[in-house]
């Protein structure tokens, strides 16, 4: 289901003496609407059906009001055309818990905004958040009539959530994505960055290696590595048109992001994360980003919120017109 944005939520500090170059976002930020016309649209995700089916740990649903929280008073600075297009959730009965349903909602949603002319910003919930982004990058797409658009999938993860399983999970939207651009006709070009060795199974590694997706460990991603791994992620947006890019919190070590449903032992440092999250949300290509697996019932002091409101502000800022 669609749940109207409760514009209560943005709350926060008000510098007045300061007048418009004090803004902050909840100062800014209005109802998305059919009159709304260029910068970012927020929309929740509140969701972690997906997170449950994996075995995880539940709780991701709460992700989209903590990260508004943390973003409400985050200061204007290049971007202040944004709109709050509310959250999709699932509708669960005793028999199903809605996934696929709110999965499909999003994915018409997305490709709405992007048909205005919009960049759509997700606030996660689970990374089966990832399916119903794609499909909506994809509808968009197919809708304006290109027959064989070159999409770049784009993933910071600990995890290739390629997983072969009998539902569809938050561990599965990458393999599921794959048989998408299959039945389309479409290349598959899937590139995950900071995947954990000891956190993927060889058959992980085998099916990755199998589908052609580009990879960097996260032993390969330190700081000393950052003109390296700009290289690789500018070699993969070279080869395409169109970027969905969506970072999952896990990506991060522990210390920097505890609220996840799937807390990284070493991870990748925040100075990659953001060099990584500038360099595509400014390279002119990306049509739509995410943020996964906040779950606010593991955070402490709200280092995993504070750390999604910078990364989706340093988005929104490279990639959106005041």
């Amino acid at each position: 289901m669609h749940i109207p944005a409760d514009m209560s939520q943005w709350t926060g500090r008000i510098d007045a003496a300061e007048g418009s170059t004090g803004r902050r976002w909840h100062q800014v930020v209005r109802p998305f609407g059919n009159d709304s016309a260029r910068g970012v649209v927020l929309t929740g995700f509140a969701c972690d059906a997906g997170v449950r089916r994996n075995h995880g740990r539940p709780g991701a649903r709460k992700g989209p009001a903590a990260i508004r929280a943390a973003l409400s008073n985050m200061p204007v600075h290049q971007c202040s055309n944004i709109f709050d297009a509310g959250n999709i959730a699932p509708e669960s009965t005793d028999a199903d818990d809605g996934l696929e349903q709110a999965q499909d909602q999003l994915s018409d949603h997305l490709a709405g905004v992007l048909a205005k002319g919009l960049l759509p910003l997700t606030l996660g919930g689970g990374h089966e958040i990832a399916f119903g982004s794609f499909e909506g990058l994809a509808r968009y797409l197919a809708a304006s009539g290109e027959p064989s658009p070159r999409i770049g999938i784009l993933n910071l993860d600990a995890h290739f959530d390629l997983r072969q399983a009998d539902k569809a999970s938050s561990g599965t939207p990458f393999r599921q994505i794959a048989e998408s651009c299959h039945a389309r006709g479409w290349a598959f070009n899937y590139c995950c960055l900071g995947v954990s060795e000891f956190a993927n199974t060889r058959a992980l590694f085998d099916r990755a290696a199998d589908l052609g997706v580009d990879w960097l460990l996260d032993e390969e991603m330190d700081i000393t590595r950052r003109t390296a791994v700009l290289e690789r992620l500018d070699a993969f947006l070279e080869n395409v048109d169109h970027v969905y890019f969506t970072i999952c919190l896990d990506v991060l070590p522990a210390y920097v992001a505890p609220g996840v449903s799937a807390p990284a032992a070493r991870g990748v440092p925040l100075d990659i994360v953001e060099a990584i999250t500038d360099h595509v949300a400014s390279s002119g290509k990306m049509r739509l980003a995410d943020i996964a697996e906040l779950n606010p019932d593991f955070d402490i002091d709200q280092r995993s919120a504070r750390v999604a409101a910078r990364l989706v502000t340093r988005i929104a800022n490279h990639s959106s017109t005041p």
